[in-house]
């Protein structure tokens, strides 16, 4: 694990998200395709979605990046026993601390581009850093009229929306997929936002929303053809030389 920048993450929820295992469920089977090759997970907090996301077998690099020196070793901790599914590493750094060369098929942002200030130089450094025909992949909270004091709390600048998000395409690459999940869920989010207004959601809050909203948002989102959602999901590819 490469030496640490002074960073700590402001947020608590991580270990509360970690167990919404339907929703995870549902996102990752949306984005896997997606995924090949040697892969760059940006921000990649307590190695939960590292988990969900990198269980087949592969020689290939991932490499998780995580700017909070505390969270990068809990998520070696997390992977140690994984170690003879993949060649994994852990930096703990910002996208600066990644060498300038294409050297990833795969770039992945989960719940982590709207933390950056500067989202779209993030794009655009990110692209620098993939190979050709590789992919960009974001998911972020959708629709900025949800914004609440959970999403201050937790460092959040932004919600986005298609149009914000398509913003962000770095040059050289197609936005090939711009999609919304979870439509059932804005009502959770919505609630919150006009009458809760908590900074934390509490753990039967998620149980009650994992349980019996996700499996419904899962029937109705493609019924709807995902154009509405409480989160929101961008794949970019890099154009082949």
């Amino acid at each position: 694990m490469t030496a640490a920048a002074q960073f700590a993450y402001v947020g608590s929820e991580l270990d509360l998200f970690a167990e919404v295992h339907n929703w995870k469920a549902y996102w990752s089977g949306l984005i896997q395709p997606y995924i090949h090759g040697d892969v760059l997970e940006v921000g990649a907090g307590l190695g939960a979605n590292t988990r969900l996301l990198s269980k087949q077998q592969s020689e290939s690099r991932w490499v998780c990046l995580e700017p909070d020196s505390g969270l990068s070793t809990q998520t070696a901790a997390r992977l140690a026993d994984l170690n003879g599914v993949r060649n994994y590493e852990i930096v703990c750094g910002t996208m600066a601390a990644i060498p300038d060369e294409p050297a990833f098929d795969t770039i992945i942002y989960i719940d982590v581009l709207e933390h950056i200030e500067d989202d779209a130089g993030e794009m655009r450094a990110a692209a620098l850093r993939l190979r050709p025909n590789g992919h960009i992949i974001v998911l972020s909270p959708a629709h900025q009229w949800l914004f609440t004091p959970f999403d201050a709390a937790i460092g959040h600048f932004r919600r986005y929306n298609k149009a914000s998000l398509r913003s962000t395409t770095p040059p050289g690459t197609t936005l090939n997929k711009l999609f919304y999940v979870d439509v059932v869920g804005i009502a959770a989010s919505a609630t919150n936002r006009l009458f809760l207004q908590q900074s934390l959601p509490q753990k039967s809050q998620l149980a009650t929303w994992d349980r019996w909203m996700i499996p419904v948002s899962r029937v109705v989102d493609p019924l709807i053809g995902r154009t509405l959602g409480k989160s929101i999901i961008g794949v970019w590819r890099k154009q082949g030389s």
